[in-house]
């Protein structure tokens, strides 16, 4: 049997992207991408980003992140699922712990730093953004990722083309369009996620600027599909946005569940997100979650 049977999660959102929080501080289990899988299957605990929030690896950090998407694979950063556990690890009952309003937490991306705005209101430093070709990465070299050489269509009248790339912890390519409501995002993402110029896979957007300091933004998430919400995407899109001096550094980015304000600091390049949380309910999850789930050896039953 799974160590996650009765094990007490957090089913959340940030802006309408489903978040599972699932608190293995004090363990030494991790989960797997079977065990992943089988959580987001299940309808009372599906997920786009599924977090687990694990001791620290440095003394004065507050927690460790391991990242999961629907599919079972892993992701370096999640800005809405970051709010979340923060909300979670500040304000839950059972997981909350006297740290005050801010927050030093591990990721793949590098260390983020939370801060509290309001009870349901957190601001993540998401780092800064990686913009070289072989940071994002890319298969092939480019010299300027602010436009690509990438089209989908045929050659004379491309469906989309020729989008902004990098990194903020994931790789993000943003199509820069008129409407983004025009376009089959469910049918054109899964083309984009898996072309062979992104070797990692990426999230793909699009995304209209709407005023220097408005984006409108539609996200087909990396091994989640399409989305709500998508922090990372939001910052991609505004760091992609400044860098084609089509906005500012600072803007409202408007997803389908809701606007996140987003600002790249100019004095050290960290890009700034700031969003709501919510809380729907609270579960555990039942045993028979992962009758299917093959236990990898050492693991007991």
């Amino acid at each position: 049997m799974s160590p996650l049977a009765d094990s007490r999660y957090l089913k959340m959102n940030g802006l309408g992207n489903e978040i599972v929080v699932v608190d293995l501080r004090g363990r030494s289990d991790r989960i797997t991408p079977d065990e992943a899988r089988a959580i987001a299957r299940d309808p009372r605990t599906h997920f786009d980003q599924l977090m687990a929030i694990h001791d620290p690896s440095k003394a004065g950090n507050d927690a460790r992140l391991a990242i999961y998407n629907g599919d079972g694979s892993l992701s370096d950063a999640c800005g809405n699922g970051t709010r979340c556990v923060a909300w979670a690890m500040l304000d839950d009952p059972l997981m909350a712990r006297p740290l005050g309003g801010r927050l030093r937490l591990e990721s793949g991306a590098g260390l983020l730093a939370v801060e509290r705005v309001s009870s349901h209101v957190f601001t993540v430093d998401m780092g800064v953004p990686r913009l070289r070709w072989d940071e994002v990465p890319l298969a092939e070299p480019f010299n300027d990722t602010r436009r690509i050489e990438l089209q989908i269509g045929p050659i004379d009248a491309p469906v989309l083309h020729s989008p902004s790339v990098l990194s903020m912890g994931n790789p993000h390519a943003i199509f820069w369009v008129d409407d983004p409501d025009r376009y089959d995002l469910g049918r054109i993402g899964p083309l984009l996620e898996h072309h062979p110029v992104f070797p990692e896979r990426a999230n793909v957007s699009l995304a209209a600027v709407r005023s220097p300091s408005h984006i409108v933004l539609r996200v087909w998430e990396r091994g989640a599909g399409l989305t709500r919400a998508c922090g990372s995407a939001a910052c991609a899109a505004l760091v992609a946005a400044a860098r084609k001096k089509l906005t500012g550094r600072q803007a409202t980015v408007t997803l389908p569940g809701g606007d996140l304000e987003i600002s790249w600091r100019e004095e050290d390049g960290h890009v700034l997100m700031t969003g709501p949380v919510e809380l729907e309910y609270e579960g555990v999850f039942a045993p028979d979650l992962f009758e299917d789930v093959r236990l990898e050896p050492g693991r007991a039953a």
